[in-house]
């Protein structure tokens, strides 16, 4: 935490906001130690013993905050909760001005506000902190990390593995992207409805990061067009948390991507991810998301394992994944 009586300005922003930004090896890194504290709980020796966590939660959220509470108290930490009209952001103090005081205060945060990415990045510079991006609508980077570590869980050396996302082009299919662009070889197909897909800005981002690895990320709108072949098909809930749609009739719009048993039929090999929460009969059949092909369950208890590893490595006391930043940030 800065002195904020000698800090005459902004500090440069820390912590984890988008997977972009990070090197292909750091991503490996957190993925490889979400599986190791996955299998084992106590893999660490309390490296934030003594901290103070911030942990801001302005929108609902079930699996990823109390995997960051949580996983802050096994490392050590002390959380400090804060919930939707429990900051002076409520009475219009602004976000620099919490920033210092949070900064002056606690030793990291993490953070799911209802306003852009920027705040977060804000809130970093201000305090002098560093901050965890745990959703925000651009991209659930702490998601991507767990995604990622469920897939190493489940096939191991994940070197060309092939990846069919149906649905929304939201904040975890951002993650997504950004996540299997750094895995060699790897091939991620979003199929999307027209008007629903991933940023334009993202897809293009992805995929020059996957060039560099031999990866291909690509978006198609036509469900005709899907891979016969792939290793996971993917879906998320049609109605992304904190959004809404402006096509009354969007339901019918998606309705050609929702995943049933025979389209898993015709993927006799492929494994089903799903981040939840789920709507049964909307994206995805009971039959399915309960079946014995999904990962959704082991995806879920992943997110605490993957939350201890961001926090290890945003805290920089964590010896196996050092920071590593990407270039790319256009």
């Amino acid at each position: 935490m800065d002195d904020v009586f000698t800090r005459t300005g902004p500090a440069p922003e820390r912590g984890l906001f988008s997977l972009a930004e990070l090197e292909p090896a750091v991503i490996g890194e957190l993925a490889a130690r979400s599986v190791e504290l996955f299998r084992d709980k106590e893999a660490h020796d309390r490296p934030l013993a003594g901290s103070a966590a911030g942990i801001l939660f302005t929108k609902t959220s079930t699996r990823t905050r109390t995997a960051f509470t949580v996983g802050a108290i096994r490392l050590g930490a002390v959380p400090v909760t804060y919930g939707p009209q429990d900051l002076q952001l409520n009475t219009g103090e602004s976000v620099a001005d919490t920033g210092r005081v949070l900064g002056s205060m606690l030793d990291l945060l993490v953070a799911r506000t209802s306003g852009p990415l920027e705040e977060l990045r804000e809130l970093s510079r201000q305090g002098g902190l560093p901050v965890i991006n745990a959703m925000a609508a651009e991209e659930h980077p702490s998601q991507g990390v767990s995604d990622l570590a469920t897939l190493r869980l489940a096939l191991g050396d994940l070197t060309g593995v092939s990846v069919l996302y149906l649905g929304e082009g939201n904040n975890t299919a951002v993650a997504l992207a950004h996540a299997l662009a750094a895995v060699p070889g790897a091939r991620v197909t979003f199929s999307t409805p027209a008007g629903y897909g991933l940023p334009e800005k993202e897809l293009a981002r992805a995929s020059r990061r996957a060039a560099t690895v031999g990866a291909t990320v690509e978006e198609v709108h036509d469900p005709a067009l899907l891979p016969d072949r792939v290793d996971v098909v993917y879906t998320t809930r049609w109605q992304t948390t904190g959004t809404s749609k402006p096509d009354a009739d969007w339901r019918e719009t998606f309705r050609p991507f929702h995943v049933d048993a025979s389209l898993l039929a015709r993927r006799p090999e492929a494994l089903f991810m799903h981040d939840l929460p789920a709507h049964r009969g909307d994206e995805v059949a009971g039959e399915v998301l309960d079946g014995p092909r999904s990962l959704a369950w082991t995806q879920a208890a992943m997110k605490l394992a993957g939350a201890m590893a961001v926090l290890e490595w945003v805290s920089g006391r964590d010896a196996d994944a050092k920071p590593g930043r990407d270039a790319d940030r256009k």
